[in-house]
């Protein structure tokens, strides 16, 4: 149906299980699967009636329970697994077992109707609002404010829900609307009074060498909040996203750290870190805008796995070595993925490619050169895969890739060169499935530890195969002693 009908419309969504997608087909029908590692497309039922794609539509995942709510003029409709239902003027869901929570109620006095409506709320917040936006136009809506307010925007523009709040992109500019952290409050609210807001005061005019700076700190020193002051500055600089107020609110906190005793530096110095990463990263030419929230909740790994699939390796790798991440976690593993992506690169010859390769990796810890090969194996370059093989200490590696590109000699001599036994009867007897019985002889009389080896297997398991190799060698004096034991026997 998906390929006949295409996709009209296409939501992601998180569930227990992972993360979902949900489709509405030209055929105006839902399908949906609620972990994409696992792809098990469902179909919903169908709404009856339904001739043009919804007006708006939203996935609910709670309980292990999916739903799809769609509006069709002015009619609700709930999908669950096995029905669809009209949603009544109660708003009950019985699919989901809690009631829809009115937030708040406002008029926005615009005939038309919006072209998105999005959530806006910061984690582990009450304080929940709705964005809607008109053709040049936002409104922004909830529970924590006196009526609504309204922003008016230069062009059209798409609106980009986040964990912390919403994207407005345009075709010439990228803006973040979010609730104010309250730290950010505190301090640059117009005649604050918070210990940050005075600590940043004192830092300012210690600068001017004022003496203001003495009775600002006095003030702070006599409540005994200026440990308070110094971590509502640390924070506040977390989420500020201006290099020059980031250094402004640290300088400040720095000031205040040299009027406490044993003041731990930990959080000050992991804050300086990150603003260093997230300023790397939202660098124009690199662009990715993470907010202080996100890059938390996203964590460094995942940030430098976005950097590897964005080919940024150099960034990625003085990011590593900045944090001083272990060289497995970090340095190594992007290493891996430049050579693999390098090995795809066909302008190159394969001596060319393995030798940079060899050049740019070495000896270092967590490098696997056979993954590296298997994926030149996967491009068709089997020789640059055995180039690159040379360059792997461990037989181990070695041997079942030389197997699985046909390379069975190669794989032979390698498992024979590693002193491994098991190696080499691994090589031996995929060698005996492999080739006729007078190559596979052959084969094993120039390879006389392999040959020696089976024929102890031989003794022990196919006694009949022994007689052959009697028979090929002309060892008259064994063949004579296998038929006398035989006749024993």
């Amino acid at each position: 149906e998906v390929l006949q009908n295409h996709v009209l419309e296409a939501k992601v969504f998180h569930t227990e299980y992972g993360t979902g997608v949900a489709i509405l087909t030209g055929a105006h029908r839902f399908s949906l699967t609620t972990n994409i590692d696992d792809l098990k497309l469902r179909r919903m039922p169908e709404v009856p009636g339904l001739q043009k794609p919804p007006s708006c539509w939203a996935v609910l995942s709670q309980d292990r329970v999916t739903i799809v709510l769609l509006a069709v003029g002015q009619d609700l409709y709930l999908l669950d697994n096995t029905s669809c239902s009209v949603v009544v003027s109660e708003l009950w869901w019985p699919v989901m077992g809690s009631r829809v929570e009115k937030l708040c109620e406002f008029n926005s006095s615009i005939r038309s109707p919006p072209k998105q409506m999005v959530w806006c709320m910061r984690p582990r917040s009450r304080q929940r609002a709705v964005v809607v936006a008109w053709d040049r136009q936002l409104m922004v809506a909830g529970n924590s404010m006196d009526g609504e307010r309204r922003f008016v925007l230069d062009e059209d523009s798409y609106l980009v829900p986040e964990l912390d709040g919403v994207r407005i992109l345009s075709r010439t500019s990228h803006e973040f609307l979010h609730e104010i952290p309250e730290a950010s409050q505190e301090i640059f609210k117009i005649a604050s009074m918070a210990p940050g807001a005075l600590l940043l005061e004192a830092q300012k005019e210690y600068e001017k060498e004022s003496q203001k700076a003495d009775e600002y700190l006095r003030e702070i020193k006599d409540q005994k909040l200026l440990p308070e002051a110094v971590s509502q500055c640390i924070e506040a600089a977390g989420y500020e996203h201006e290099p020059d107020t980031q250094k402004s609110l640290l300088r400040a906190a720095s000031f205040g750290k040299c009027f406490i005793d044993k003041f731990p530096p930990e959080s000050f110095v992991r804050m300086c870190q990150d603003l260093r990463v997230l300023n790397a990263i939202r660098d124009y030419q690199i662009g990715i805008p993470l907010t202080f929230t996100q890059y938390k909740r996203l964590t460094i790994e995942v940030l430098l796995d976005r950097l590897v699939l964005r080919r940024l390796y150099p960034l990625a790798i003085r990011i590593c070595e900045y944090l001083r991440l272990s060289e497995i976690q970090g340095v190594s593993r992007i290493l891996a993925h430049w050579a693999c992506y390098k090995v795809q690169q066909k302008d190159k010859s394969d001596e060319e490619v393995a030798h940079a390769i060899n050049q740019k990796l070495g000896d270092t810890p967590g490098i696997s050169y056979s993954e590296i090969a298997a994926r030149a194996y996967d491009c068709g370059r089997t020789e640059l895969a055995i180039k690159l093989l040379e360059y792997e200490p461990r037989s181990g590696e070695q041997v079942p890739l030389l197997l699985k590109m046909k390379r069975s000699k190669l794989a032979l001599s390698k498992a024979i060169e590693s002193g491994d036994t098991d190696l080499v009867y691994t090589v031996v007897l995929h060698l005996k499935n492999e080739l006729n019985r007078g190559t596979f002889f052959m084969t094993l009389q120039n390879q006389p530890v392999a040959l020696s080896l089976y024929r102890q297997f031989c003794k022990h398991q196919e006694r009949e195969t022994l007689k052959d190799l009697y028979n090929q060698d002309d060892n008259h004096q064994e063949l004579g002693n296998f038929h006398v034991h035989s006749s024993y026997s």
